[in-house]
């Protein structure tokens, strides 16, 4: 009997599991136990039931697209292959994909994926663009068959027969129409510019409206630099495409109404304004020309010589005669003072002394001040307030006080 090694054995029964073609695609129920993601996106977990446990992997290629938060103890469904890990000897389920299982299991799905996007703000209010008043480009996002597109073409050109539209057809439904839907938003975001896009489709179940709740497209949608009108299904339903757009419309026709102004209704408001700004006008000019009429009428304009002029001259009249009182005033009171200094100096001239009886003695041009000035037979002239005298010295005696 041969000898074989460990990896040769495990490799052999790889072949023999992969070789069987049963064991390829397999739905498998079970409760989730374990369940762990790394930090290279891989999640590893095992699927249990009351007897048996089976492990498994789901690699991020995979696991990104996970469309509900797995949780231990939640009963789910996952497909995939079975294959052997060859380092560990051990056989696994390689997951494709993994569900919640049972009712409301995609409701279930759809809600812990709108908490998550929610949490990171990509239904925030405040990110929201507004609609263009005029769009003169429109981009439609849908299917090319069907009655969406005829809907949004009949109310667009009703409304504005000016406006165009642009489609980029896409498969709303099924494997790939996530996918077929983001691209077609970046295409006019990235490649062919336009006013605003609408994005939708008619109305179904919750799996057919499944592609509207992919992240792939509420992320695009949240990317968009253009404004975009949510449009799928019916009134009453709801995708996270609707959470994520700038605008939700409940059906393709009102998307098509809000994104297109009715130039009729615009063109019947413009002239209503006119109208309204002519009676404006008209009723301006009547208020303007009766006040013109009635200040016409006031004495200021009837008669400007007496109403203007005689008031004013009047005040005229009154201020130069209290300029001239004035005037007067200070007058009399500098001519006070004038007389009182001319006084004082009179009291103080040498005219004043000679009027109380004095003389002034002088010798030629020279004042006599003192006896000893004066010699017996000097010429000497008598100065009165009156006149001179002329008179001789015949004798001079000196005061016996001692006086100089």
């Amino acid at each position: 009997m041969a000898i074989h090694g460990v990896s040769e054995v495990n490799r052999f029964i790889k072949g023999v599991l992969q070789g069987e073609p049963a064991l390829h695609h397999l739905m498998v129920r079970g409760e989730l136990s374990n369940f762990k993601v790394y930090a290279s996106g891989h999640a590893y977990f095992t699927l249990k039931d009351a007897t048996s446990a089976l492990k498994c992997v789901m690699f991020r290629s995979r696991a990104q697209y996970l469309r509900f938060r797995p949780e231990n103890g939640q009963s789910v469904v996952a497909s995939g292959g079975i294959s052997v890990y060859e380092r560990d000897g051990v056989y696994q389920l390689y997951v494709d994909s993994l569900a919640p299982e049972g009712q409301g299991a995609l409701a279930q799905a759809l809600a812990q994926l709108k908490e998550r996007l929610a949490a990171e703000g990509l239904f925030d209010e405040a990110h929201k663009q507004p609609l263009p008043f005029f769009p003169r480009k429109i981009g439609v996002v849908t299917s090319i068959s069907g009655a969406v597109l005829r809907d949004i073409y009949h109310v667009s050109k009703r409304r504005d027969p000016s406006v165009q539209l642009v489609l980029s057809p896409v498969q709303v439904q099924g494997e790939g129409a996530a996918a077929q839907i983001a691209d077609a938003i970046r295409f006019f975001n990235e490649k062919y510019l336009v006013d605003v896009l609408i994005v939708g489709r008619g109305g179904g179940s919750m799996e057919d409206l499944l592609a509207f709740n992919e992240e792939v497209v509420v992320r695009a949608i949240y990317a968009s630099r253009i404004p975009v009108i949510s449009a799928v299904g019916h009134e009453t339903d709801f995708t996270l495409a609707d959470d994520a757009a700038d605008v939700r419309a409940a059906t393709p026709s009102q998307a098509a109404e809000l994104a297109v102004p009715d130039t009729r209704a615009l063109q019947q408001h413009v002239q209503s304004l006119a109208i309204r700004l002519q009676q404006a006008a008209l009723h301006t000019i009547a208020r303007k020309r009766d006040a013109l009429a009635y200040a016409m009428n006031r004495p200021v304009f009837e008669h400007p010589h007496t109403a203007l002029l005689a008031p004013r001259r009047q005040e005229l009249d009154q201020v130069f005669e209290r300029f001239q009182r004035a005037a007067k005033d200070d007058f009399e009171k500098k001519q006070q003072a004038m007389d009182t200094a001319l006084k004082r100096l009179e009291l103080l001239s040498p005219i004043h002394v000679l009027r109380r009886g004095y003389a002034v003695v002088e010798r030629g041009e020279t004042p006599v001040t003192r006896a000893a000035q004066v010699q017996a037979g000097d010429a000497l002239t008598l100065r009165f307030a009156d006149g001179c005298v002329t008179a001789e010295a015949r004798k001079t005696t000196k005061n016996s006080r001692g006086g100089k």
